[in-house]
C-alpha cells in the first residue's frame, strides 16, 4: 500500500443496478395486461351461428352493424336510419377495395337485414360479408 495513493487492488465499480428497471417494467406488464381487455369495445350484437369457415379480414375493414334494437353501426359509429346509404357512397368513393362485412342480431326482423344490404349494394359496395358465429356440434 503505498502512503498518498490508491489502492491498486481495488478498480472502479462500474456495475448498473437493473433492479428498478426490471421492477418498473414488471409493473407496466400488468398493467398493460390488465387494460388490454378493456379496449376491444363494439357493439354487443347475438351473432346467428353458421357452418362456415372463417374469412382472413383486410386491414381497412368496415362493419356494419344491426343491434337488436334496430340502430344501425358503421364500425362503432352510430347512424341514423335513413342515412346508411349515402353514409357509405361518401366513405368508399375514393376506395380501391370495396368491401363490407355485415353484423346483425339474430332477433333483427329479416326485412330490416334485407333492406341494409340494398342500401349497402345501392352505395356502390362490391362485396359484401355476413358475418355469423361457429355453431357448435
Amino acid at each position: 500500500m503505498s502512503m498518498g495513493g490508491h489502492d491498486d487492488d481495488r478498480g472502479v465499480m462500474a456495475q448498473i443496478n437493473v433492479t428498478p428497471l426490471v421492477d418498473v417494467m414488471l409493473v407496466l406488464l400488468v398493467i398493460f395486461m390488465v387494460t388490454a381487455p378493456m379496449m376491444q369495445q363494439g357493439v354487443q350484437v347475438n351473432l346467428p351461428k353458421a357452418d362456415t369457415k372463417a374469412m382472413t379480414q383486410a386491414e381497412e375493414t368496415v362493419v356494419v352493424t344491426i343491434d337488436k334494437g334496430g340502430k344501425t353501426f358503421i364500425n362503432k359509429d352510430e347512424i341514423p336510419a335513413g342515412d346508411l346509404r349515402d353514409r357509405l357512397s361518401t366513405m368508399f368513393a375514393t376506395r380501391a377495395k370495396k368491401e363490407i362485412f355485415l353484423k346483425a342480431d339474430s332477433s333483427v326482423p329479416y326485412g330490416d337485414v334485407v333492406k341494409a344490404m340494398a342500401d349497402i349494394k345501392g352505395a356502390g359496395i362490391e362485396r359484401l360479408g355476413m358475418v355469423t358465429e361457429p355453431s357448435q356440434k
